[in-house]
């Protein structure tokens, strides 16, 4: 035990045995620090470097149509902090029930269930109070409008059990919880949902979702994930270029559907165009030529050239507004 080993000291082999036994305080002190781990145990099984994903995603349309008001802006947050909840939701049962698998996979397995770290009973109690705040978040929120994040939580609940362990059902089931933001995004803003935003954001997250399968195939067998068994790299690579394509083209058609643009503004709306594109083209060569892609959400925020284009696409749309 590493509480034991700085107790011991380094003295004859006759003390050594008499000091191999933890002091009292020591074993009153083992289930206390064990009690303040849990905090931290907890914040791990929520993955905050995740929560990102929802404020991007259900503010996008918030900024695609230039809806700057106090009131929208704090709509959009209300609605991030439901989907913030439900992934929290989701990640714990996630957790829960693939503990078993985590133990398989060298980088999972140090997951606070799957290391043991945390006990199951403590990581279900946490479930049934995260889900508590949330039913009382979406009441408040108006259930008309706040549709989506059951829909998600539904959605989830069908993926953890089943629709995971199925190829290709997986990564759309995955990208349709990004659309369910996306539309919460304009439901919140009072706003119909564009079609074409929509098939970018699908066809944006399965290409993803299939870049993480690909680096997966790459670094364990299908053990660990059973659909891997449904996927070859030489497949993927065919869906990861139909899907970056399909993004490509509805993310255009989206941009050039207003017809109240001014020669100005459809200088800038095509200098979105290159910057999005660069953006997937270099998302593309981290994931096929640095076999990069395992945790998105690491790869879009840590590499400079994808932040330096983000931040240039914002300004972009700053300025046409």
């Amino acid at each position: 035990m590493p509480g034991v080993e700085s107790t011991v000291p380094r003295t004859s082999p006759s003390r050594l045995g008499a000091a191999a036994q933890p002091p009292p305080v020591e074993r009153r002190a083992g289930p206390l620090r064990r009690a303040l781990r849990v905090p931290g145990a907890l914040l791990r099984l929520s993955r905050p470097y995740q929560w990102a994903k929802n404020p991007v995603v259900i503010a996008l349309p918030a900024v695609l149509l230039h809806r700057w008001t106090p009131g929208a802006l704090g709509s959009v947050l209300w609605a991030t902090a439901l989907f913030t909840l439900a992934s929290v939701a989701v990640y714990t049962l996630n957790d829960i029930v693939d503990r078993e698998r985590d133990r398989l996979n060298p980088d999972k397995r140090h997951r606070p269930l799957a290391s043991g770290e945390l006990p199951v009973a403590v990581a279900w109690a946490y479930l049934a109070a995260v889900c508590a705040a949330l039913v009382v978040g979406t009441v408040l929120a108006s259930p008309e409008r706040a549709w989506p994040v059951p829909a998600y939580l539904a959605l989830n609940l069908a993926y953890s059990y089943r629709l995971k362990h199925v190829a290709v059902v997986d990564t759309f089931a995955v990208a349709a919880g990004f659309v369910l933001r996306a539309v919460q995004g304009y439901l919140t803003l009072g706003e119909r949902p564009s079609p074409w935003l929509l098939l970018s954001v699908l066809t944006m997250c399965l290409l993803l979702a299939f870049g993480k399968r690909r680096r997966e195939l790459l670094d364990v067998s299908g053990d660990h994930r059973p659909a891997l068994a449904g996927y070859s790299v030489q497949l993927i690579d065919y869906l990861i270029m139909i899907s970056a394509t399909l993004s490509a083209m509805a993310f255009g058609i989206f941009l050039m559907a207003d017809p109240s643009h001014n020669s100005a503004a459809a200088a800038l709306v095509f200098l979105t165009l290159g910057v999005s594109l660069f953006a997937l083209f270099r998302y593309l060569q981290l994931l096929v030529v640095d076999n990069g892609g395992a945790d998105p959400v690491r790869t879009l925020f840590r590499d400079r050239l994808l932040i330096g284009s983000g931040l240039l696409w914002i300004g972009i749309f700053v300025a046409l507004s």
